[in-house]
């Protein structure tokens, strides 16, 4: 299956790069690009792709903007395409509101080609993607915080004693094959699981689910 592609990014280079690397892939397909969030958003509607490519600083429209308009659409519009964030810097002021608004992950522009196009085919599919430096970033500004209130301790609840402890494993960065290592079970069966915990407590994807495990104090930074 082909995966469709647009670029939003206010650099036309950048734009013409990105999308020369992709479209070399035999499965994926650069359907069109952008030059500002607001550009994208009304492509996106267009075009339907798959995953959007998204730069965090632009003019118009930022990319966080863009992603939130993309990942919460207006009654009607029902195509919710993946948003993976680009950016120059591994350290943005940015990169905790866009995963909270749905973006399924953050790479640095100047990660290696093949990395781009890896990362274009895991968000693909579901899976959530970011760079070792912003993770690192996400835990340092959770470890800077008070002590959580376990404001998610109620939606905790509704978990099984075996979907919390995957919860507590995808906070922790291991994949679904690392997990079922862990515990000891198929790897089909994790992502069953993974599937009801995101289910259960309402949230797109593994980022999301990560943040979670952060706020409602079921992982906390060093342990």
């Amino acid at each position: 299956m082909t995966i469709k592609v647009i670029i939003v990014d206010d650099q036309a280079m950048v734009r013409a790069g990105f999308a020369a690397l992709l479209a070399a892939q035999s499965d994926i397909d650069v359907v069109g690009d952008a030059a500002d969030g607001r550009q994208g958003v009304e492509l996106s509607r267009r075009a339907h792709p798959d995953v959007v490519l998204m730069d965090v600083r632009m003019p118009e429209m930022d990319g966080l903007e863009a992603a939130r308009r993309l990942l919460d659409p207006p009654p009607g519009v029902v195509h919710r395409p993946k948003v993976l964030m680009l950016t120059t810097f591994d350290v943005d002021d940015y990169v905790y509101e866009a995963l909270r608004a749905g973006a399924s992950g953050f790479l640095l522009k100047d990660a290696p080609p093949a990395d781009l196009i890896s990362a274009v085919r895991v968000v693909a599919a579901g899976e959530a993607l970011l760079a070792p430096s912003v993770t690192r970033r996400l835990i340092a500004d959770f470890a800077a915080r008070p002590a959580p209130r376990r404001k998610g301790a109620v939606r905790l609840n509704g978990l099984t004693p075996r979907e919390t402890e995957v919860l507590e494993l995808i906070a922790r960065g291991l994949s679904n094959q690392e997990i079922a290592a862990e515990l000891v079970l198929a790897e089909q069966t994790v992502k069953t699981h993974i599937g009801r915990v995101l289910s259960k407590l309402s949230l797109r994807d593994r980022a999301q689910a990560v943040i979670f495990a952060y706020e409602s104090g079921l992982v906390t930074p060093g342990e």
